[in-house]
């Protein structure tokens, strides 16, 4: 599933493509893909919508219409595909936008598990999304209170979009490697200083992993370089970069989990 730093690339490379151009229609091809409203109101609504800005917020891109705000989740395998000219649906579209300039944007979707929101209110579906770790309020003693706040094991916590927005599987893993902190630690028992770690590791993966146009692990998200930086993720029985001992794999959370048995002693 993309992350924070593959989502800020989908949307750092649309906004240059989307912004003003207008949509002219909308060709829901599997009905399920809409969360909200009905099919019939989604395509009265977002005909005419000029595109205002294309930005982000967590896992969702979110495409800023005039009256109107399209939220995008593309999950295990959504992709967003801009096309020129006239087009012949591809097999796994589900939603093609009809913009104008003669472009389409398609929502491809191999996996169904993609949802789009078109919404005027869309802090009813962003509302309850934790802090964006990459903002200026997001600081190592906030960290430090939000985990003190809670008594969870450190991975789950961290997945859990209500408490940061934007981390999944493959940067948390890097994350705790860089902190030293082992996924199954307790989120209570971590002091000050480990919480000032985790939130410079936070910080410094999600901004290289940005910087290399996201990880590209898979047959969905394409272009990005980040895989080639893994520290631990993916790297079972390789040696840690850190220390040499050999990586391990763990189930967290019913998640695959990457560690170095030495640098991230349970304690």
């Amino acid at each position: 599933m993309p992350e924070l730093p593959e989502v800020e690339t989908f949307a750092r490379a649309l906004k240059p493509e989307l912004t003003g151009l207008t949509i002219l229609s909308a060709d829901l091809r599997w009905a399920r893909t809409l969360a909200t409203p009905s099919p019939a109101q989604f395509k009265k609504q977002i005909a005419g919508q000029k595109i205002m800005d294309v930005s982000r917020r967590a896992k969702y891109l979110i495409l800023n219409l005039e009256a109107y705000n399209l939220l995008i989740h593309l999950r295990m395998s959504g992709d967003l595909i801009i096309r020129q000219g006239k087009i012949k649906p591809a097999k796994h579209d589900r939603l093609i936008l009809h913009l104008s300039n003669d472009t389409y944007l398609a929502f491809n979707d191999t996996r169904k598990f993609g949802r789009v929101w078109l919404t005027d209110q869309p802090d009813k579906i962003l509302g309850r999304l934790g802090p964006e770790p990459l903002e200026k309020n997001f600081t190592a003693q906030r960290l430090y209170e939000n985990l003190h706040a809670r008594k969870r094991s450190l991975k789950p916590l961290l997945l859990d979009q209500t408490f940061i927005a934007g981390l999944g599987n493959i940067y948390t893993d890097e994350c705790l490697h860089i902190a030293k902190l082992h996924p199954l630690a307790s989120s209570n028992n971590v002091t000050l200083e480990q919480a000032a770690s985790l939130h410079k590791a936070i910080r410094a993966v999600l901004k290289d992993g940005i910087r290399r146009n996201g990880a590209s692990i898979d047959w969905v998200y394409r272009g990005g370089e980040f895989q080639n930086y893994f520290r631990v993720y993916g790297r079972e029985g390789q040696p840690c970069p850190a220390c040499a001992a050999k990586i391990q794999k763990l189930t967290v959370g019913q998640r695959g989990t990457h560690i170095c048995p030495n640098c991230q002693r349970l304690r």
